[in-house]
């Protein structure tokens, strides 16, 4: 059993242009690291994405999965894993927290599990990496519209 890796990011913006960024599936091309194509299969009465393929490639991990999500207004956003190679388990969240002062907390949580065998270090601090830049990347995107 993997454990969670979390991390989190100020923002400068407001909850709903940043859910709008992350509700944004098919443009994680353009700023998330590693994705390499964001396919909409179904979305939900709202318009929002209800599942999505997903082709990525970061150093040794290179799979095309389907992921389903779960949306909480403009507080948070889960998924989890529904069909992968490389990848048997991912949930993941993102949650919206205003700091009061113009800026939104994102707080990124993931757990990963792998088919393929790598050291439990390692798939840690891959981990890490892979938090830190979706935050880093989801800050320069919201900030630079």
């Amino acid at each position: 059993m993997s454990e969670k890796t979390q991390g989190d990011i100020d923002i400068k913006s407001d909850a709903t242009s940043i859910m709008d960024v992350i509700g944004d599936l098919p443009a994680y091309p353009t700023w998330a690291e590693g994705v390499k194509s964001a396919e909409i299969l179904e979305t939900f009465p709202d318009g929002r994405c209800k599942r999505i393929r997903m082709d990525f490639a970061s150093g040794p991990i290179k799979d095309q999965f389907v992921l389903e999500y779960d949306w909480n207004g403009v507080e948070s956003v889960s998924w989890s894993l529904v069909e992968g190679k490389v990848l048997t388990q991912e949930d993941g969240t993102y949650s919206l927290t205003d700091n009061g002062d113009g800026s939104i907390n994102v707080r990124y949580d993931l757990e990963v599990e792998l088919s393929i065998k790598v050291p439990g270090i390692l798939r840690r601090q891959a981990e890490k990496k892979m938090v830190q830049s979706a935050l880093q990347g989801l800050k320069k995107r919201v900030e630079s519209l």
